[in-house]
């Protein structure tokens, strides 16, 4: 098939984090993802990096363009090693297992069905912001090397999954309830949990790129309904629930709980203390401040930092941490793993924790300093929206005696609680996100919230 590099392009695909957005127009094309291979092919060759690993998740039009991205990459001479369908971090262990730092996996994490899109690893970093916007830039000048290069295909699965389990034990059998949502996790996560000892109980674990039975995205508590009933019929342990390309987590207690990435954090940042006292710990805009405050109380060191997977992972580098998390639910461990952001990893070292607890995992959960608070909220918002709405809020805003952080967006705080607004660099929302001390404190943050949004638009409907 002869593909062609796009007469102009869509650049609300090329976001903060990653490449994302919708098929079947003139967004994510084949035409697209071919001039995507050729950048890439040529800024690894320049990089010294002679072959790229690429693979696909379970979406519908997954296979055609990776088709494409392939045939771009081997017209600049690069070599391609195709590792089939498989998770993103199954791509990020490619490039550390594999003779090649550089990467692409087709995705679109949990957007929709019908979305897909790009998340690359040049020479170990994983591109976000002014690295993909350089991208851009050269296919706008069409400045690509030539050559020819090979394909090899490789089934690195198995060596992904004994690489999990040899680094991790269950000091406790388990019983755990896998949710795969149909996505990248499917075929994986089932065999990691009982190669470690687990009882698990599949549900949605099948490939299906329509993802018929709910959409793939934990942190949604719609979601995650049929894994907290599964957990309290089959009496589990624990439900662990993942996202289309299985890079982020959520978990379900014993009692049917949802357990926020924040606060899974907690428990991931208590243990690698333990041990790294004095260490660093990473966390973005819209986790508990109960995290930084944990962080402190075992020795460690809190850094607040913006959102995004990319950019997070960036901002763990720069400061040397090994251990950094997100509210959307990735989650890095670089003790005793190799700092990508990775769902099954996640989990499994979540269980290794847990299984050395005396108590259920609701007991160790219930022992955790307690807020009141909301899940991410949602605002409709639409892309060149957004932009204007967050400088007017900026500009117009009241929040009396409240320090405000702009480090992504608006934080505001109280010593009573918080309330966060930030656009969302994903998809055409603004996410917000509430605590408090109380719940009457949490009601007056969001009543101070409602009154400054609806100052600048009186016409929203707000999700709270």
């Amino acid at each position: 098939m002869t593909y062609a590099i796009p007469d102009v392009l869509p650049k609300l695909v090329f976001r903060a984090y990653d490449i994302r957005g919708e098929t079947g127009g003139d967004h994510i094309t084949e035409n697209l993802a071919y001039a995507i291979g050729l950048a890439v092919g040529t800024e690894a060759l320049l990089q010294q990096q002679t072959t790229i690993v690429v693979a696909c998740d379970a979406r519908l039009t997954g296979q055609s363009l990776k088709k494409a991205l392939k045939t771009g990459i081997l017209e600049t001479g690069c070599n391609v090693i195709d590792i089939g369908i498989g998770s993103t971090p199954l791509m990020y262990f490619a490039t550390f297992y594999l003779p090649t730092q550089t990467g692409v996996m087709v995705t679109a994490s949990h957007n929709p069905a019908h979305h897909n899109g790009f998340k690359v690893v040049l020479n170990g970093k994983t591109l976000s912001e002014s690295g993909i916007q350089h991208i851009v830039h050269r296919i706008e000048r069409r400045d690509f090397t030539s050559g020819h290069g090979a394909v090899t295909e490789q089934n690195i699965i198995p060596a992904y999954i004994d690489a999990i389990v040899s680094r991790l034990t269950l000091k406790k059998q388990m019983t755990v309830v896998i949710d795969a949502g149909n996505g990248a996790a499917s075929e994986i996560a089932p065999i990691v949990f009982r190669k470690l000892g687990c009882t698990v109980i599949e549900l949605f674990c099948q490939y299906d790129g329509r993802f018929p039975n709910h959409h793939p995205d934990p942190t949604i508590p719609e979601n995650l309904k049929d894994i907290i009933a599964t957990v309290k019929k089959e009496k589990a342990d624990i439900g662990l629930a993942f996202d289309g390309d299985a890079d982020r987590l959520g978990v379900v207690t014993n009692q049917g709980e949802i357990i926020w990435p924040d606060r899974q954090l907690m428990i991931f940042a208590k243990d690698f203390l333990s041990r790294h006292s004095s260490g660093k710990v990473v966390f973005d805009v819209k986790c508990s401040r109960v995290l930084p405050e944990l962080i402190r109380r075992y020795g460690g060191t809190p850094i607040m930092w913006r959102t995004g997977h990319s950019i997070l992972k960036a901002k763990m580098i720069s400061e040397n941490a090994l251990l950094a998390g997100e509210m959307s639910g990735h989650i890095f461990c670089k003790e005793n793993w190799f700092g990508f952001d990775d769902g099954i990893y996640a989990g499994a070292r979540l269980l290794s924790i847990l299984s050395r607890e005396a108590g259920s995992v609701s007991d160790v959960f219930d022992a955790l300093p307690k807020t009141v608070n909301t899940p991410e909220l949602k605002l409709p918002m639409s892309e060149d929206q957004k932009t204007a709405f967050m400088q007017a809020l900026s500009t117009q805003g009241e929040f009396l005696d409240a320090h405000i952080i702009t480090l992504d967006g608006l934080r505001v705080e109280w010593e009573f609680g918080w309330g966060l607004i930030r656009p969302s660099n994903t998809s055409p929302y603004l996410i917000l996100r509430f605590e408090a001390d109380t719940k009457n404190n949490l009601e007056k943050i969001e009543t101070i919230f409602r009154e400054q949004l609806l100052k600048i638009n009186q016409g929203l409907t707000l999700p709270f």
